[in-house]
């Protein structure tokens, strides 16, 4: 029983000896520009996730052949430059919410055509001819 007490004895000896010496760390000084950056790419990789995730580009992209969990391994495994690339890319690309606009022109060209007496597609105008 004696040597057990001498082993911990030494262990715990030890131990509270090296807890006294002093522990080296590094900082530095992290810049504003550094600290919006880790952010910004952590946001643009799950806008990008997200828009994969939506069920028209994920039945599209099974239609290609790809899976949706490939898929977001791919996002992941993309760089911050990558990923701000194809977030930019994204935010660029037409969106359904722009078809009610083109709709929208469409019709009032077509009644202005319509009013001018260049087309009959609507009945109830008239036209000015």
């Amino acid at each position: 029983m004696s040597t057990y007490k001498r082993l911990i004895a030494s262990v715990l000896i030890g131990s509270t000896f090296l807890m006294g010496l002093p522990m080296q760390a590094q900082a530095s000084m992290v810049s504003t520009e550094e600290s919006l950056t880790v952010s910004n790419a952590q946001a643009e990789r799950e806008r990008v996730s997200a828009f994969l995730a939506r069920a028209e580009i994920r039945d599209a992209l099974q239609a290609q052949g790809v899976s949706p969990e490939a898929t977001a391994e791919r996002v992941q495994a993309m760089s911050d430059a990558e990923v701000a690339q194809l977030a930019g890319r994204i935010d660029q690309a037409p969106a359904g919410g722009d078809i009610l606009g083109v709709l929208f022109t469409i019709f009032i060209v077509l009644l202005v055509t319509d009013i001018l007496g260049l087309t009959k597609v609507f009945p109830f105008t008239r036209s000015v001819r």
